[in-house]
């Protein structure tokens, strides 16, 4: 059996308590607040300020930055002083690459198809975004949106556009106040997820695993995907391209994962578990009428109304399960 690390030891048994407790109060204001002194400074451990995002989430009034912490805008043995002097620089640094792209945008319009193309796909993308919230209200700014991810694609040589990148910054530019604020939100999330949602990083390999876990976890299931639904777990690349976006039914719930996958927490590559989960929700179907690749495929696109601390709460249920048995050195190098 495996011979689990402290570490490990603790995730389990936080797998286990979030599994069976019910779920309490999201972090608020006043709680958050609580984790530092009166600098700024951290008070509290950061794996326990990990294992209670993980827990019980972020209140909205904190999210914006909380994330900042999460995904590294800010390091977490910073002051409120030097917080202040990394939000100005970040600012500043952000002015200059506009000033920069304003620059160098005939040239890259002259020279360079793969930005013409780029920016064509960038505006058709946006262009089918749906601005307005229920009441009819306008919720983003397409312009400002825009701007982003051309910026991005411009300064981000690894994690090239691709598409869904615009309802990801959308999610950003709803969180925070400033533009310079989603840009680097969005760019220090990528570093974060590259070897999860970046195609040509780390999707690949996370599909690789996904398969190896079924294998490992459920046979039948596996069998059946190996023959006359060959393929189908290949086609799911999109869940991990959006980091599961088009999955929930709303977008507190997609930032409740998401904030998920930046703790590290309960193990690493915790995305896999997340997409076996889900696989598991159409694996009856699947096998009793027999699916092909083809109506895998659709009964996983089926799934766009979940709500995310269920879908956690499953994912830490096979994690529980993983640890407890004698696992194949790649799971084990992947997960634990």
């Amino acid at each position: 059996m495996t011979t689990l690390s402290p570490e490990n030891s603790l995730s389990a048994r936080w797998s286990a308590s979030f599994i069976l407790a019910k779920r309490k109060p999201p972090i608020d204001k006043t709680e958050w607040d609580g984790f530092f002194d009166e600098n700024g400074l951290l008070a509290k451990s950061r794996d326990l300020i990990c294992v209670n995002i993980l827990e019980r989430g972020l209140h909205p009034f904190v999210r914006t930055e909380a994330w900042k912490f999460l995904t590294g805008y800010y390091s977490w043995q910073s002051s409120q002083d030097e917080r202040l002097t990394v939000d100005s620089t970040r600012r500043k640094n952000y002015e200059a690459l506009c000033e920069m792209y304003k620059k160098i945008q005939p040239l890259l319009e002259n020279l360079h198809r793969d930005f013409m193309e780029t920016r064509n796909s960038i505006a058709y993308d946006i262009q089918k975004l749906y601005d307005k919230d229920h009441l009819g209200n306008v919720i983003i700014d397409k312009k400002r949106l825009e701007k982003i991810l051309l910026l991005s694609y411009v300064c981000n040589t690894q994690a090239e556009y691709q598409q869904g990148f615009h309802e990801m910054v959308m999610l950003f530019q709803l969180m925070a106040e400033h533009d310079h604020e989603t840009f680097w939100l969005f760019q220090f999330f990528l570093q974060k997820t590259e070897h999860s949602c970046v195609i040509k990083i780390g999707v690949g390999k996370n599909l690789d695993m996904l398969n190896t876990l079924i294998n490992f976890l459920d046979p039948v299931f596996a069998e059946h995907l190996r023959g006359k639904g060959a393929g189908a777990v290949q086609s799911l690349f999109p869940w991990f391209c959006l980091c599961f976006q088009r999955a929930f039914k709303s977008f507190d719930d997609v930032w409740r994962l998401w904030e998920v996958l930046l703790t590290g927490k309960p193990c690493r590559n915790f995305q896999v578990l997340v997409a076996y989960s889900m696989l598991q929700m159409v694996r009856e179907q699947v096998l009793q009428e027999s699916l092909t690749s083809d109506g895998i495929l659709l009964a996983c696109n089926s799934l766009i109304d979940l709500d995310a601390d269920v879908l956690i709460s499953a994912a830490c249920l096979v994690y529980a399960e993983l640890i407890q048995k004698d696992v194949p050195q790649s799971l084990k190098d992947f997960f634990l």
